[in-house]
């Protein structure tokens, strides 16, 4: 056995240890559940077969939302004013009408930007999607009634009418739409935006029959207000980068303390022979893995300590580890840490397979937000592998 050899690898692996304790911080943004009204005016143009020009009117919506967090979010809108509709007869006669309408709606949004981008309170645009369900609540549909009569004079209808959809008083009727919308970041609590949305609604909508649903798309300009504050700021810890680190560490060692070492290990290897006994080390080790918010995977930093946890079962071939999952308590809920729990300890034992340590000699488990390792509530997002 080289005892010179084993004794300066086990201080190389002590000196990452060491040095890997030391942790700078830094400031993390952090998503604060918000409430908005929204107010936005612009056009509408009702899916038809005459001119373009011919079936679009004015528009206007309010609403109010609420964020659950950086991604997803719901809100309530009243949407209306006027739709149009026209029939361009054989003979080359224009008939149009229109009617008013109001439209409570239910959506679901979700913010694009930061579900593919991260989150990020200082960013300028955001990109969201949105679908919803409600009701349009139609009414004063005189023209369409006067439309009606003109068309069966000119086609000689006596028995039936030409609007064979006509409708007349006030109609409630389901509704569904999807729309896209673009808001910029005026102050932390203004934003103006661009919304676009498409509704589909029954045949009766524009008094006539096509045997398909009715359409009509609303392009808005609005401004929007949230309430109190989006976001705040918490100081997580950062693991200082060791492979420097203990280069140098390793090199002070050597440098300063060469002459002692040597001694040590001639007397260490003496010893040795005389007693035909190995040296041996065995002694348990602990490794926290810290991950980011809503997040699983292994930052560089933190693999340091995943490589040194397999090197160390490289060396004692009969030692075992236990990988235990955590999840911050003051973030999500418990179902969603759990999940987050699971795929923490999932990547760490993931991590180690790869490092050429077999599974049979990990045991994985997760606590979800049930149990909190730390007093520091961001400490928590964690994987703690323990090896014996």
């Amino acid at each position: 056995m080289n005892v010179k050899k084993f004794l300066l690898s086990c201080l190389t692996v002590a000196a990452a240890f060491s040095v890997n304790a030391q942790e700078t911080e830094k400031t993390e943004n952090v998503y604060v559940p918000n409430w908005y009204v929204q107010g936005q005016f612009g056009g509408q143009h009702t899916i038809g077969e005459i001119a373009f020009t011919d079936l679009n009117a004015l528009n206007a919506q309010i609403g109010v939302g609420y964020n659950f967090n950086e991604i997803w979010g719901t809100r309530l809108t009243i949407n209306g004013w006027k739709s149009k509709a026209g029939w361009l007869t054989n003979n080359g006669v224009l008939h149009k009408w229109a009617w008013n309408y109001v439209s409570p709606m239910v959506d679901v949004t979700a913010n694009l930007s930061n579900w593919f981008l991260g989150y990020n309170p200082d960013r300028l645009v955001d990109f969201g999607v949105f679908a919803g369900i409600g009701a349009n609540i139609a009414f004063g549909n005189d023209q369409a009634a006067d439309a009606n009569e003109q068309i069966k004079a000119e086609y000689n209808f006596t028995n039936r009418e030409g609007l064979r959809c006509l409708w007349d008083g006030t109609k409630a009727r389901f509704t569904g739409r999807v729309g896209a919308n673009v808001d910029f970041r005026i102050t932390d609590n203004f934003s103006a935006g661009v919304e676009v949305h498409a509704n589909a609604i029954n045949d009766y909508y524009n008094s006539k029959r096509a045997g398909t649903a009715d359409w009509y798309v609303n392009a808005l300009l609005g401004v929007k207000y949230t309430f109190g504050k989006s976001n705040t700021t918490r100081v997580v810890p950062v693991a200082v980068p060791v492979e420097k680190l203990v280069e140098d560490k390793v090199d002070h060692i050597v440098n300063n303390e060469l002459d002692d070492l040597k001694k040590r290990v001639d007397e260490l290897e003496k010893c040795c022979e005389e007693k035909s006994q190995p040296v041996q080390v065995a002694e348990p080790i602990r490794r926290d893995v810290f991950f980011t918010i809503s997040s699983n995977k292994i930052s560089a930093t933190e693999m340091v300590k995943v490589k040194e946890v397999a090197e160390y079962m490289k060396k004692n071939p009969n030692s075992t580890v236990e990988v235990t999952g955590y999840a911050d308590k003051g973030t999500g809920n418990a179902k969603i840490n759990a999940k987050y729990a699971q795929n923490r300890a999932d990547a760490v034992v993931k991590a180690l397979v790869a490092e050429g340590i077999s599974a049979s000699r990990i045991k994985a488990d997760s606590k979800g937000d049930t149990v909190q390792p730390y007093a520091d509530q961001i400490l928590n997002r964690v994987a703690i592998c323990i090896v014996k």
